[in-house]
């Protein structure tokens, strides 16, 4: 049996879902790698609230067990807090590099975010740049927007407007999925 660690923050850990072990992401990639017979153990290491630099600071407990896929989902809190681009993008190439030395073989995806239209100006392609960059400069998979199909659209999300429901996380998952599938297909 190989691991899968969803490291993230609220949107990895299925926030204000009723029941996150069963709705969350990380939960739905379980069942579909049940359903598809692979020897794969999902693990979510979501944290709500999390941000890149919180990320760092955990890493260590997570990535300290054998891990096949690890899957790299923070940098929005980032955002809302006010770190600048440059920062986050440090952050997430630090995270990259541990994940990398401490699990040489390991296969990384990257789950791109993008900052929500109301929020004009260049911070906003500075911030949705840094993931493409990073999944270019390291080789790695990559969800260029997680949200995509579920960011903006009521009935996906929770009354918050920013975190999806269940439903949002099935539509998330058709995405993902595809992405993980093609990781956990070949040899390790």
């Amino acid at each position: 049996m190989h691991n899968i660690l969803f490291f993230g923050d609220s949107l990895t850990a299925g926030y204000g879902l009723k029941d996150a072990k069963t709705e969350s992401l990380p939960a739905l990639i379980q069942q579909r790698i049940d359903t598809a017979g692979l020897a794969y153990h999902v693990i979510n290491g979501g944290l709500s609230g999390d941000t890149t630099s919180g990320g760092l600071y955990r890493l260590d407990y997570w990535i300290n067990r054998p891990i096949a896929v690890f899957v790299l989902e923070l940098g929005i809190n980032d955002i809302i807090r006010g770190i600048p681009p440059q920062t986050t993008a440090n952050n997430l190439q630090t995270i990259i590099d541990r994940v990398k030395q401490k699990h040489p073989g390991v296969k990384i995806a990257l789950m791109g975010m993008e900052i929500p239209a109301f929020i004009p100006g260049t911070f906003a392609e500075q911030f949705k740049a840094i993931f493409r960059k990073l999944a270019e400069v390291n080789n790695i998979a990559f969800v260029p927007f997680y949200l995509q199909g579920v960011a903006g659209i009521a009935q996906l999300n929770l009354p918050d407007r920013l975190h999806p429901n269940a439903g949002g996380y099935q539509v998330i998952a058709d995405h993902v999925w595809p992405v993980i599938k093609n990781l956990i297909i070949q040899p390790l």
